[in-house]
């Protein structure tokens, strides 16, 4: 059964180019580890989440391999470090996991 991960990130203000410079080093350590290549990253429009709110999609081809990925993951120094420096452009990080109906 695949999985839809969605991640929802609170940014602080004005931190937005930073975010993007930081993302490219997170793709290249995410790729390494095995994340889907699928990630996908949205802004809100029109919703009731604010315009400093970024959405992150992945869909995991099941829930074995996204624990199996964030557990390299979780261990990896690159991204402990990647995570430590993001502290001062991410307020805050929701994470959903999603099943998809029959």
């Amino acid at each position: 059964m695949i999985a839809i991960e969605r991640m929802v990130q609170k940014i602080y203000p004005g931190k937005w180019a930073e975010l993007e410079a930081i993302d490219k080093r997170y793709n290249a350590v995410e790729s390494r580890l095995g994340f889907p290549a699928n990630k996908k990253r949205f802004q809100p429009m029109i919703s009731g989440l604010d315009s400093n709110t970024l959405i992150i999609e992945r869909q995991w081809e099941s829930l074995a391999v996204m624990e199996a990925t964030y557990e390299k993951a979780f261990a990896d120094p690159e991204l402990q470090a990647l995570q430590k420096e993001i502290l001062t452009i991410v307020k805050s990080t929701q994470v959903e996991v999603y099943a998809p109906l029959p």
